[in-house]
């Protein structure tokens, strides 16, 4: 089930939203507001966005901008009574992947809503079997990895981690995004557990897990993973 974000401070909207996203059958969060978007999409993993541009405190343009800036390459549909062209196109130019003008057709938004996630599945299934990371090649679609050419034994849960890292690289991800993303909210799942997956990803990818070049430690907030 994909999961969505809706960022959107007008109630009667909201509503309209998510029901009609909920009846096509996918999971949707609703925040009211454009600082708390920003949060959701650092904190959490979303199949989309669907983000309106005039919010409080924090306008849409400024959540897409950093959230690209961090890293965030979620896909994001802009909602705005705006139909000025430069709007258009500066929300297009900062990373939206899909633009509607209100008033709109909740149908249309609906069908385009399921074309951004069919062109992220198509992105995903490439991405899958094109990850590089130093001497070491992995498919997390036949959950597979190699060095040098010879298998490395990974188990679900490390190919998990590492993908998250992935879809996030080059930005920091925090040890409760980890638990949060990849064990859900399992409450016996320490901070600690994550550390030691860590500990076994280096061992296996990097070329000196004592000094590792890839899987990177942020003292005091998580990890990083540099490509």
């Amino acid at each position: 089930m994909a999961k969505i974000l809706v960022v959107e401070d007008e109630p009667t909207m909201q509503i309209g939203l998510r029901d009609n996203l909920e009846f096509e059958g996918y999971d949707v969060n609703v925040v009211n507001n454009g600082k708390s978007g920003l949060e959701e999409l650092i904190n959490n993993s979303y199949d989309l966005v669907v983000l309106d541009v005039m919010l409080p405190q924090m306008s849409g343009f400024d959540v897409l901008k950093k959230a690209r800036e961090k890293g965030i390459g979620t896909p994001v549909i802009m909602l705005t009574a705006k139909g000025e062209e430069i709007d258009k196109v500066l929300g297009l130019e900062l990373g939206a992947d899909d633009y509607m003008t209100k008033p709109f057709s909740l149908r249309e938004l609906i069908a385009r809503v399921k074309a951004v996630l069919r062109r992220q599945q198509s992105g995903a299934q490439a991405l899958s079997v094109q990850m590089k990371l130093g001497d070491a090649a992995i498919d997390f679609a036949a959950y597979t990895a190699t060095r040098d050419g010879k298998e490395v034994a990974m188990t679900p849960k490390e190919f998990e981690i590492l993908k998250f890292l992935w879809q996030h690289r080059n930005t920091v991800v925090s040890r409760d995004q980890l638990l949060t993303n990849v064990w859900g909210y399992d409450e016996s799942i320490s901070t600690r557990t994550v550390d030691n997956f860590v500990l076994k990803l280096r061992q296996k990818l990097e070329a000196d897990p004592s000094h590792p070049r890839h899987i990177i430690t942020i003292h005091g907030t998580g990890y990083k993973l540099i490509v």
